[in-house]
């Protein structure tokens, strides 16, 4: 059976309707999974096979049969490790149908069947009882529910309920315990992720600048968390105004409440700063001494520790709502709210009478309400707030601007038409539409205010007009029958994934041709796309296959992904802010493929094909593709790969931007050799579909 489904399409900004097969989203859910992250993940491995191993023990010395609640079986693994340590029957509970189903093929293959029984419900749908999913009430459960944020996946519920009706009082439980720490850092980087930095434009007559309006700098943001690798964040990007503490515990072995709460510790700062942001990871403890431990730490908690790479559970950074001076020693109160899903947190000067880890009065959920905070994401808030990014578009508009210059600015939410208009352009109507303007979006918030709101902090309301149309639908009206002799664009589009997915841009510039003066100047001019082969020092891990984990065979599981990959995703490309996942150049970087926005997208695809030699020993794990924006003749911006570094080609890429990655699906180990191995490549950029098909041969 096949259906139809309506999609925008990023590039071109059409509506599309394309037909898929009934199992597309299976096959997308399968490819995009992390399970062959989980399974890499070692340290993880070892450690539940060893608790599991302690709590069948622990129950066997009381002379009980050991009866096993997995819960979010995926591979079936964490079934196998209790049947291999000698559990009686194990329960094992998969929601997604395609995963349940290779978890019985996979417990099948490794002679388990008789002790493990698949069940492919949602937990809370488990029956109990002669009749029911269940015989029994389990005496030891066994899960693996947590995200980042430690309860963004449902844990808490999921547990609450299986505490109720699925296993018994003073049951076993693998993890035991899970303890959320914090540490209160200053961090400029970070910070410039959460809020507007006013921007400093030297201009004919002096110095403005431009300040965010009073909504924005007082808004809490959003409560969603950040996750990232914190171990690539350098130490020099941020100040540790606290030492570690343990903000809150869950014991996963008696009954546990999901309904919202708070926590309060209070913290001395170690030295004097501003606290702005609240570094949260966590850790659990398989068995009830803490004798076996698997922690999330970042690299300055635990020095002298080996660091396990880990995609599935990273670091969470959480912003204060508002940034608060400290001193070193005084007293602070550090809350953290909760409900069943995510965490937040706010600083208070300590009070006399408040105890340790309680806290009266629950902070609510921070709301944005300056409306920035939906429209711009957090790496879009750091791009902004990047004075060397900016200082090229100011000299970029220096060059190209004239006091009689009427100019449209087609981008999401871009600052360029203040700066043009303090680098003396006479009028700047912006281009409000801009391909984004789906009504999903429109229902939830209104740019136009925002945008209101920021001239009226700056004294520019009669200066720039917002035009609320598609770049087809505008009229000589729009324009005050005026034609625009400078186009400007950074260009950034929210709804844009892929690195290309921005040259919207140029379909908006061919869609607004007939409004253009004849000699009318394109900023940027052109832009061009680029491509590296890489050596991956970890990313490799999620498309790798398991094969053998801590001795069960999940073969099946990799001839699944594989499967699912082939449906369509190993021909695609997919984002990854390579910042935080670092690589090295086995190759040059080499501009493939180049789009010249002072004239229309042309009728016929634009092609490419050609070979890269690999001048570094090393293995191909696949190539990075990112573009660079020529503004003008001598002024460009990259979106991906900054500088190589040195010799042994480590790389510094835009941390702004995800880059473009396509992993090939065999891996080549090149050594130096006077005649260098070589990876031929076909890429096709399709200008009505505005899709760019690739093909690497190694």
């Amino acid at each position: 059976m096949k259906t139809f489904c309506g999609r925008a399409n990023p590039t071109t900004g059409s509506m599309e309707w394309l037909e898929e097969g009934e199992d597309y989203d299976y096959h997308q859910e399968i490819a995009r999974s992390r399970y062959a992250d989980m399974l890499h993940d070692k340290d993880r491995n070892v450690k539940y096979y060893q608790g599991i191993r302690a709590a069948v023990s622990r129950v066997k010395e009381r002379g009980e049969k050991a009866i096993v609640l997995d819960i979010g079986t995926g591979t079936g693994l964490l079934s196998m490790m209790a049947a291999s340590a000698g559990a009686d029957f194990c329960y094992a509970i998969e929601v997604f149908k395609p995963m349940a189903n290779a978890a019985v093929k996979i417990v099948e293959k490794n002679g388990f069947s008789d002790k493990i029984k698949v069940i492919n419900k949602h937990s809370t749908e488990v029956t109990v009882g002669p009749d029911g999913d269940m015989q029994c009430r389990a005496n030891i459960l066994v899960t693996e529910l947590f995200d980042t944020e430690l309860i963004g996946e449902g844990a808490l519920p999921t547990y609450e309920h299986a505490h109720k009706y699925l296993v018994q009082e003073g049951c076993e439980a693998v993890p035991h315990r899970a303890t959320v720490y914090v540490q209160l850092v200053e961090s400029r980087r970070m910070w410039s992720w959460k809020k507007l930095f006013p921007v400093h434009v030297e201009a004919e007559d002096g110095e403005k600048i431009l300040v965010p309006p009073s909504e924005m700098e007082n808004c809490p943001g959003l409560a969603s968390v950040c996750d990232i690798q914190l171990n690539q964040m350098p130490s020099s990007d941020f100040s540790t105004l606290s030492d570690v503490v343990k903000m809150f515990s869950v014991d996963f072995s008696k009954p546990v409440q999901s309904a919202s709460t708070c926590y309060r510790v209070q913290l001395e700062p170690v030295k004097s700063g501003k606290a702005q942001i609240v570094l949260s990871w966590w850790d659990i403890d398989m068995d009830p001494s803490g004798m076996i431990n698997c922690s999330m730490a970042p690299y300055w908690v635990k020095p002298t520790s080996a660091l396990q790479w880990r995609d599935h559970w990273m670091q969470c950074v959480y912003f204060l709502p508002r940034e608060e001076p400290v001193l070193q020693g005084e007293k602070l109160s550090l809350t953290a709210c909760r409900d069943e899903y995510s965490v937040w947190y706010s600083l208070q000067k300590a009070r006399a009478e408040e105890e340790e880890h309680k806290a009266d009065v629950c902070v609510e959920s921070p709301v944005c309400r300056c409306r920035a905070h939906l429209l711009w994401n957090r790496p879009r808030f750091g791009e902004l707030n990047d004075p060397s990014r900016t200082r090229r578009y100011i000299e970029s508009l220096r060059k190209v601007l004239k006091t009689d210059s009427v100019c449209l600015c087609i981008s999401d939410g871009s600052l360029l038409p203040v700066l043009a208009h303090y680098l003396g352009a006479k009028q700047f109507p912006r281009h409000a539409g801009s391909g984004c303007m789906q009504p999903s979006r429109i229902d939830l918030y209104h740019p136009h205010e925002l945008w209101q709101a920021f001239f009226k902090a700056n004294n520019l309301e009669d200066k720039i007009k917002i035009i609320e149309a598609r770049p087809e639908l505008l009229k000589p009206s729009h324009l005050e029958d005026k034609k625009i002799s400078v186009l400007v664009g950074e260009p950034f589009f929210t709804t844009s994934l892929l690195p290309w997915h921005n040259l919207y841009f140029w379909y908006a510039r061919t869609a607004v041709s007939s409004h253009l003066a004849s000699n009318v100047t394109v900023l940027p001019q052109s832009a061009s796309l680029h491509m590296m082969i890489v050596q991956f020092q970890d990313l490799w891990r999620i498309r790798s296959p398991c094969g053998i984990c801590e001795g069960f065979d999940v073969q099946t599981m990799d001839d699944m992904i594989k499967e699912s990959l082939n449906f369509r995703e190993s021909k695609e490309a997919e984002p990854h802010p390579l910042w935080e996942y670092p690589c090295k150049s086995l190759s040059e970087p080499q501009e493939v493929l180049t789009f010249d926005f002072t004239k229309t997208v042309p009728q016929h695809c634009l092609s490419t094909e050609g070979s890269v030699k690999l001048l570094r020993k090393g293995k191909s794990h696949g190539a990075v593709l990112w573009m660079e924006y020529h503004l003008t003749a001598d002024i460009s911006v990259s979106t991906g790969l900054m500088q190589l570094s040195n010799e042994k080609g480590n790389c510094e890429w835009n941390p702004h931007c995800k880059q473009a990655v396509y992993f090939f699906s065999s891996v080549i180990e090149s050594e130096i050799l006077s005649d260098p191995t070589a990876v031929t490549y076909d890429i096709k950029f399709d200008t009505k579909t505005g899709e760019i098909a690739m093909d690497f041969k190694l």
